[in-house]
């Protein structure tokens, strides 16, 4: 399982590897953008291998693009890793480095293991917003912290 300590800022090094984690971004230029971008504004964290931090496993991004609340827009796993606690690390380090009262996120409707990874850690639903994905609405949950 991957610890918190195992999260570190991504380098330009890791944009392929990114990528390569990322069934989106390995077809959609637009995901590969935002990626290089959140890069390049430190705002992307990448989960690695203990030992190796060469070896990534996942990703996030946190930034203050939701009505200028810490936001975390996007959180992936690779297959490999996934069920292996890497999910966690990622939100708890995102968590622990936005320092916000307040910090946002969001997922599909459909996405029920994340769904169930934001109540394990404490995230409560925050509304929802329609007609982004049809027929899958996107559910928006925050973690207050006192």
């Amino acid at each position: 399982m991957t610890s918190p300590s195992n999260v570190r800022l991504a380098l330009s090094t890791d944009l392929d590897g990114l990528i390569a984690l990322d069934a989106i971004a390995r077809c959609e230029p637009r995901r590969r953008r935002f990626i290089e971008q959140a890069i390049t504004a430190g705002q992307c964290w990448v989960a690695v291998e203990a030992g190796d931090s060469s070896v990534l496993l996942g990703y996030g991004v946190l930034d203050y693009s939701f009505f200028e609340q810490a936001f975390i827009p996007l959180v992936v796993v690779g297959d490999s890793a996934r069920r292996r606690g890497v999910g966690s690390a990622i939100l708890r380090a995102l968590e622990s480095r936005s320092g916000a009262a307040k910090l946002f996120t969001s997922t599909n409707a459909s996405n029920e293991p994340m769904r169930r990874l934001l109540g394990k850690l404490g995230f409560i639903g925050s509304g929802q917003v329609e007609n982004l994905d049809e027929g899958d609405p996107e559910l928006i949950f925050v973690k207050l912290r006192c």
